[in-house]
């Protein structure tokens, strides 16, 4: 090979070469790569840094009792009022599960947070998850679970349901979880062994229109949420049916922080306590359908935690 070949060969290789390289650069990958973002590294909300506004920012978590849409419609009214009434703005924090929630309520992301029963004891549990107010509807400070079937089906009870297609809520769900799991174990049985299949759908309100709609033979809820549903959708209760109630239990708290500043903890308790003597806050209060808040009672949540030590939880 003569001198100008060689060179020539030699100046394809490099440019060959070149070609790769761009090809291999991360600007070129099809799949960008996203940071895996790690909660309990999240710094707390604070005040603010130099050159930011001196607001401070207020979030509040919501558990997906019902599926993220409905959550916006019904606390978005009670976001705005909170924001008002503590000249803060406010921003809403959604999550797929409740243990998610109870991850940013324990890494302090979150001041301020709406959680289903069994997800506070499990949060009381592991870091100390305090209760800051309850809400009392109907009268109430408690809730059932409920398993309903189609209207159509012929189970009378959750024994009726053996080998079917059963929808629970979310794996921290007292209501659409744990309750009935109990119930099973009290029959001698596990979701494992009892149910043909089974899958959490991570609302309620998910759970109730699948079963509405005979997408499965039977599903546990929240009472509460379930008595809502059918009084703005009678055809839902229509095609439902309440086969089992379990018995009461303490209802949904509104939690925080235990290293929660005392001083907005006392601020946020206070606001809360008296929304019912507040003209906007009583309006705010109707459309969430509670009645007040009230101070709550830890140990209103026994009943729950003597489920989980029989079941091993």
């Amino acid at each position: 090979m003569n001198s100008r070949h060689k060179l020539s060969f030699v100046f394809i290789l490099i440019l060959l070469a070149a070609v790769l390289i761009f090809a291999l650069s991360p600007g070129c990958q099809p799949k960008p790569q996203y940071q895996k973002i790690d909660f309990t590294r999240l710094e707390p909300p604070g005040a603010a840094a130099p050159g930011e506004s001196s607001e401070v920012l207020l979030r509040v978590a919501f558990a997906g009792v019902v599926s993220p849409t409905e959550t916006l419609k019904i606390y978005n009214q009670m976001v705005e009022y909170l924001g008002q009434a503590l000249f803060r703005p406010v921003e809403i924090i959604q999550r797929s599960n409740y243990a998610e929630i109870n991850d940013l309520v324990r890494s302090r992301y979150v001041d301020l947070a709406f959680v289903c029963s069994l997800a506070y004891v499990v949060g009381n549990n592991e870091f100390g998850m305090e209760i800051l107010v309850v809400p009392q509807v109907g009268g109430g400070t408690v809730y059932h679970s409920y398993i309903i079937v189609p209207a159509n089906s012929k189970s009378e009870s959750l024994a009726d349901l053996r080998g079917k297609a059963f929808a629970f809520t979310d794996p921290l769900s007292n209501s659409g979880r744990l309750a009935p799991t109990y119930r099973l174990h009290q029959m001698g049985a596990t979701p494992d062994n009892f149910f043909g299949k089974y899958v959490f759908t991570y609302s309620h309100d998910n759970s109730i229109r699948a079963v509405a709609d005979s997408l499965f033979d039977g599903a546990a809820v929240d009472s509460l949420v379930y008595d809502h549903i059918i009084s703005l959708e009678p055809e839902i209760g229509a095609r439902t049916r309440i086969i089992e109630k379990s018995p009461p239990f303490g209802i949904p708290p509104v939690v925080v922080h235990p290293a929660l500043n005392p001083e907005i903890k006392a601020r946020l308790r206070s606001l809360l306590l008296n929304m019912e003597h507040d003209q906007t806050g009583r309006a705010v209060l109707e459309s969430l359908h509670v009645n007040r808040f009230i101070i709550g009672d830890d140990a209103s949540y026994d009943s729950i935690r003597n489920m989980m030590r029989e079941l091993g939880w």
